[in-house]
């Protein structure tokens, strides 16, 4: 018998299957088949793979639909801790970046059309990909409160939509709003300056 660490559990996640995965997702949409007409068998059956190989990587089609998107975002900042500000800047710059993919990508913004209109999968979003988001950005705020950088007698929530605000408002509201580089530094110092703490 091999020893209890050379035995290996489950198969290798493979990029290949995934992407071809992906691709067979991409692929319906872009023939108009909508979300709700997505099944996992149909999924397999486009992409050339066995059920079983999907339910292996995603409990549902709603997590699988929540990577795809997450796979066409710009990347989560990773931010340094070195500076409330930039932090923030660095924040409100992935807000700026996701909006410009949203625009240019026509899978995105179909995706998100309909997700809106299916309360699992915008659940599943919102839990797994907005919230983590969110609170980078509540974190972020605090830590200037606790520096002396933000006034802290106001609302941490507050505080942090008043910096995610303009970007969302840009991004949602007015979808073709300028979205030019430096908006996330004019963002910040703007909102900064009115929040530093009183004498």
């Amino acid at each position: 018998m091999p020893a209890p660490e050379a035995v290996r559990r489950g198969r290798p996640r493979s990029e290949a299957v995934e992407q071809a995965i992906f691709d067979a997702v991409v692929g319906l949409l872009e023939d108009g088949v909508p979300l709700t007409e997505l099944s996992i068998e149909r999924i397999a059956r486009t992409a050339g793979v066995g059920k079983a190989t999907i339910y292996r990587r995603w409990p549902g089609k709603e997590e699988l639909f929540v990577e795809l998107v997450r796979s066409v975002e710009p990347r989560d900042p990773v931010l340094t801790g070195t500076s409330v500000r930039d932090d923030l800047v660095m924040l409100l710059e992935m807000l700026r970046q996701r909006g410009l993919a949203k625009r240019s990508s026509a899978l995105l913004h179909n995706v998100f059309s309909q997700m809106q209109a299916y309360p699992k999968l915008w659940e599943a979003y919102q839990n797994t990909v907005i919230e983590p988001r969110r609170r980078l950005g509540l974190d972020t705020v605090r830590r200037g409160m606790e520096l002396g950088e933000i006034r802290d007698d106001l609302d941490v929530e507050f505080v942090n939509d008043l910096f995610t605000g303009p970007l969302l408002l840009r991004t949602v509201i007015r979808p073709g709003a300028d979205l030019e580089p430096g908006l996330a530094e004019q963002v910040v110092d703007a909102v900064m300056e009115g929040l530093r703490p009183r004498p």
